[in-house]
């Protein structure tokens, strides 16, 4: 299930300027009548899973498959028999049908299943149906979206969401299942909610906070399935494994198809990571939260980094409870928000490097600071240094966002065509990225408002 938590490309610094007021029209570069074309991304170049070792694959994998968010343990392995269908409920956007076969053909490629999407309408053993996100959201209302099993539609998910027909772990194999998404969403937010919940109904169903470079994992970092939630789902439906077969079983077989999948992991390095505790995601949890009070969710999120520490973590979670501390504790407590961000960046730095989706998620926070403090060379380097993981991420909201601060520090030197030519590109890219053309010149706006001598207009 997506959640609602830190969404990487907000920003929120205006809201500590103290800049006067400015009117934008009056700029050089006033804001289009007509926004650009939709840009959009390509075909995903073919992922390699990354830094992993077989035998940290193997514990991954395990935690992955037998174990539900909640903590609660999945007594076997159940996956789909046979060739996989997936269809759409009713007809969607264009792009919300090019991203289903784009995301279709990534898994028959990378992950080797045999997986079709069939016509509009028709049945199907994963079904995708759009609603509303209001609707969505007086249900379900902690969900940017969710995937249950043996359902065929959303009647049918409200007259059984308390009874145990949509309790996965009482499965003994995988016939049906329907991803709900809110059709009102940005067209990248669809796209986020197909990748996950359509992995999800295919193979694990746990997030673990330690993974780095997998959309199993509620820090929302990733995106889109990377080349380790290929690995691990073209594991999920080898030939060795079957509907039924235990935790014990699994891992007996799990060494040698690992060691045939992937035989760069024989001569990789261990992270020797541990499991997460219950107290630390409990914690973080509340501190991402959207109905606790800010107060307590930065409390929260605090305690999460000083667990973290405590723990001896030196990895992505003890860098994401900082994240999260930074993003709370904006407009509030604007100290604790630069050090908690800067602390962040170093420890991915360190971990992954600055051309790093993790790095680039920090990086526009600190952007945005250098920029509110007239450092626009500083926020120059922060953004140029982000926006290859970016872009290889497929992170459209995350690129206009770092776009739009890139745009604003070159007219902040003087360099106004360039300054133009950036912020039409972020434009092309915000129309994929943000939900609507009234989000994207609040966003303009927002952006522009961080330059010293500009105060966030009303807008």
């Amino acid at each position: 299930m997506r959640k609602f938590i830190l969404a990487g490309a907000a920003l929120l610094l205006a809201a500590c300027s103290t800049n006067p007021i400015i009117d934008i029209s009056t700029r050089s570069d006033p804001l289009p009548d007509r926004l650009p074309a939709m840009k959009s991304f390509g075909t995903a170049p073919y992922l390699v899973p990354g830094r992993k070792s077989n035998s940290d694959m193997a514990r991954d994998f395990l935690e992955l498959s037998f174990q539900l968010e909640s903590g609660k343990k999945i007594e076997t392995l159940t996956r789909f028999q046979g060739p996989i269908t997936i269809a759409l409920a009713k007809r969607g956007s264009n792009q919300l049908e090019d991203d289903l076969a784009e995301l279709a053909e990534r898994l028959r490629r990378e992950a080797g299943l045999d997986i079709h999407v069939v016509k509009t309408g028709q049945p199907a053993n994963i079904v995708i149906e759009t609603l509303p996100r209001k609707e969505l959201h007086a249900t379900v209302p902690h969900a940017a979206c969710f995937v249950v099993p043996r359902v065929t539609n959303w009647q049918d998910f409200r007259a059984n969401r308390q009874s145990g027909k949509l309790d996965w772990s009482t499965l003994t194999t995988r016939n049906r299942a329907t991803v709900f998404i809110p059709d009102d969403v940005s067209p990248q937010e669809a796209r986020d909610c197909l990748h996950e919940e359509i992995a999800q109904a295919l193979g694990p169903l746990n997030d673990i906070y330690r993974l780095e470079d997998s959309v199993f994992n509620d820090d929302n970092m990733n995106m889109v399935l990377t080349g380790f939630d290929m690995l691990i789902l073209r594991a999920y439906y080898a030939p060795e494994f079957k509907n039924g077969m235990t935790k014990s079983e699994v891992a007996s077989r799990l060494p040698d198809v690992l060691r045939r999948l992937n035989p760069a992991g024989e001569i990789a390095g261990t992270d020797g990571q541990k499991e997460s505790s219950r107290q630390w995601i409990d914690k973080l949890e509340e501190a991402l939260l959207s109905r606790n009070p800010r107060s307590r969710r930065i409390q929260s999120a605090r305690k999460a980094a000083e667990m973290a520490v405590q723990e001896g973590w030196k990895d992505n979670r003890l860098a994401f409870s900082l994240f999260a501390l930074g993003r709370l504790a904006l407009g509030q407590e604007p100290a604790t928000s630069i050090d908690s961000f800067q602390k962040a960046y170093e420890i991915y730095a360190y971990l992954y490097g600055k051309d790093d989706i993790h790095t680039a998620h920090v990086a526009l926070q600190l952007a945005a600071f250098a920029l509110t403090r007239g450092a626009e060379d500083e926020a120059l380097d922060y953004v140029n240094d982000s926006l290859p993981a970016v872009s290889r991420s497929q992170n459209a909201s995350l690129l206009a966002a770092l776009l739009m601060i890139k745009a604003e520090a070159l007219d902040y030197q003087g360099r106004h065509a360039e300054a133009a030519t950036v912020r039409l590109d972020s434009l092309g890219w915000a129309r994929y990225g943000f939900a609507t053309d009234t989000e994207i010149r609040a966003r303009l706006r927002e952006t522009a408002a961080l330059r010293p001598g500009v105060k966030k207009p009303r807008i």
